[in-house]
């Protein structure tokens, strides 16, 4: 089985409400389908979520990095050979996102062939895990009909709160989450870099007050001293997302004290890099979760499928329910989150088929 040929396809796709966090707002899902296919017929897929405001890649360049950098080291080659294929890419700085669909797109060519579903291939901890729903910023009502409404029809009982803009109005929005859905739902907090190093701190000690668990990006991780700072004093976890989205920067904020828990996103590292931060969090006895990118339904089967598969993914809520953001998608069966879980597809590979008409509707290519 060798590789035949690499496309990376533009969509367009409406959500159904704009979604705001400390550093941007998104209003339609501007992502990338990479499409792999073989020489005896299979295809693999990957989807590429685009932050230009987080990691700087737009739909524009990861197409353009594809189809012109990637593509041609791709082609010809065997899907198999994803450590060759990893150091082949690695020669391009960056582009993170693209690299990571390339690997999703490797990885559900691999369970194809093998006839089996990528989170057996991963390890196979679990067959399903714990949804986690991440609420973006607005009014506190906002905030609250968002979270109950993801209580009431799917379930859920753990959310990530965005914060990262006026303390007083994120610390209403807080209290209003705990009051409205009690103290066993579990609440973390997410700043997307949105405080200086002082306010975060004062920020981390009311949130323990509110039984916030995490604290997700409180500052910019640049402000060195201050994230360290931020990680002595604050009485609830310092979790490591946008500032640590490889390999060498989980070793390194994890050394130097800049982060005490780790999330893990599919997006950004697939599931190769993935994999090896857990492990490394693992060894050094430190929590991964799995992130959202606000990724699309392939994005979110891929994510399931991580932490189905690693054993310390699997213990903690995933980030699985943002693609209910979207108006529609390009997948021929969406998924599903029922009684506050999300199961692992079971056929070969992702288990994922894209409909013709609607990839053809929303594509902006053509």
């Amino acid at each position: 089985m060798k590789i035949d040929t690499v496309e990376a396809i533009p969509l367009a796709v409406p959500y159904r409400r704009p979604f705001a966090f400390a550093s941007g707002v998104a209003t339609r899902a501007d992502h990338v389908l990479v499409r792999i296919t073989t020489d005896d017929g299979r295809v693999g897929h990957g989807e590429a979520p685009p932050r230009p405001y987080t990691y700087g890649e737009t739909a524009a360049s990861i197409v353009a990095v594809v189809r012109d950098v990637f593509a041609p080291l791709l082609v010809g080659a065997d899907p198999f050979a994803r450590e060759r294929l990893r150091a082949d890419l690695a020669r391009t700085v960056g582009n993170n996102a693209a690299k990571g669909a390339i690997d999703v797109a490797l990885w559900d060519l691999a369970g194809q062939a093998c006839g089996q579903p990528v989170h057996v291939l991963l390890g196979h901890a679990a067959d399903d895990v714990a949804a986690a729903h991440m609420i973006g910023l607005g009014t506190p009502a906002q905030m609250v009909a968002d979270a109950v409404e993801m209580c009431e029809h799917h379930g859920v009982e753990a959310f990530k709160v965005k914060v990262g803009r006026d303390l007083a109005h994120d610390m209403a929005a807080v209290r209003q989450l705990r009051r409205e859905l009690g103290d066993s739902v579990e609440l973390y907090a997410d700043a997307n870099r949105g405080w200086d190093a002082d306010t975060a701190i004062v920020a981390a000690r009311r949130l323990a007050d509110f039984h916030v668990t995490m604290l997700e990006e409180p500052n910019p991780a640049d402000d060195v001293l201050g994230r360290r700072r931020i990680v002595r004093e604050s009485p609830i976890p310092i979790v490591g997302d946008e500032s640590t989205i490889t390999l060498g920067g989980v070793a390194r904020s994890l050394l130097d004290g800049d982060a005490q828990a780790i999330s893990v996103k599919v997006a950004r590292t697939g599931f190769t890099d993935s994999a090896k931060i857990v492990g490394l969090c693992e060894g050094l006895g430190v929590t991964t979760v799995v992130g959202n990118q606000i990724d699309g339904m392939l994005g979110t089967v891929a994510s399931t499928a991580l932490a189905c598969g690693q054993r310390a993914l699997a213990r903690h809520p995933v980030e699985v329910t943002n693609f209910l953001l979207m108006a529609d998608d390009v997948l021929a069966e969406p998924p599903v989150i029922a009684d506050g879980r999300a199961a692992a597809r079971q056929a070969p590979g992702l288990g994922v088929a894209i409909d013709p008409d609607k990839l053809a509707h929303y594509r902006t290519d053509r």
